[in-house]
């Protein structure tokens, strides 16, 4: 193995790294908590209607981003085939980076708060935001081995899934967030 192989071989772990320091200063900068107010860390919370909701490091939420996975492997096969797939990988992280930053500013959380069943949504714990980080990593690396058609598939089981377990899913998110529709979010409340 040549000096030049190593080096470029590293060159998307750094950029990883970089991104998700950058992530995590963005979102203290925002003034996002690092961990959850009421002091207790815990790897899972499964109840979405609690305070925990998105404070904790995984909740039910982290399966839509499995999915925000999917849809950035189908994005960068689309526009990114070319790359190498471990930059493939640092664009799709980075996305969904961007992604996390832009869903705890003031904007993205009044719009929950008013358009959703997520009334008392106050954003993202910067340990949430890596749980989330995690699971589009983990959702970008099993559509790229699944492929896309058997992905798609994946992708509405799971979708339905939510909607059975939680009533939400990222479908609805994207619905509800960009042309709410009352009885949908009457649904979700009555849970």
């Amino acid at each position: 193995m040549s000096s030049q192989t190593t080096p470029n071989k590293l060159l998307p772990a750094a950029g990883i790294a970089i991104v998700l320091l950058l992530m995590a200063l963005l979102l203290w900068a925002e003034g996002r908590l690092l961990f959850c107010s009421c002091g207790v860390f815990r790897v899972w919370s499964g109840d979405t209607c609690s305070a925990s909701n998105s404070q904790q490091l995984f909740d039910p939420y982290s399966f839509t981003h499995v999915l925000h996975g999917f849809f950035l492997f189908w994005l960068v096969a689309l526009v990114a085939r070319r790359l190498k797939p471990a930059w493939q990988l640092w664009l799709a992280l980075t996305l969904e980076a961007a992604w996390e930053v832009f869903e705890n500013t003031p904007f993205v959380i009044d719009r929950y708060r008013a358009e959703t069943a997520a009334l008392g949504y106050t954003g993202d714990t910067i340990v949430n935001s890596f749980g989330d980080l995690a699971c589009a990593f983990a959702g970008f690396l099993v559509a790229r081995k699944l492929g896309a058609v058997r992905s798609v598939i994946v992708f509405l089981v799971l979708e339905v899934i939510l909607v059975l377990w939680i009533h939400d899913s990222l479908l609805l998110q994207l619905l509800m967030l960009i042309h709410p529709v009352q009885s949908i979010k009457y649904w979700q409340m009555c849970r």
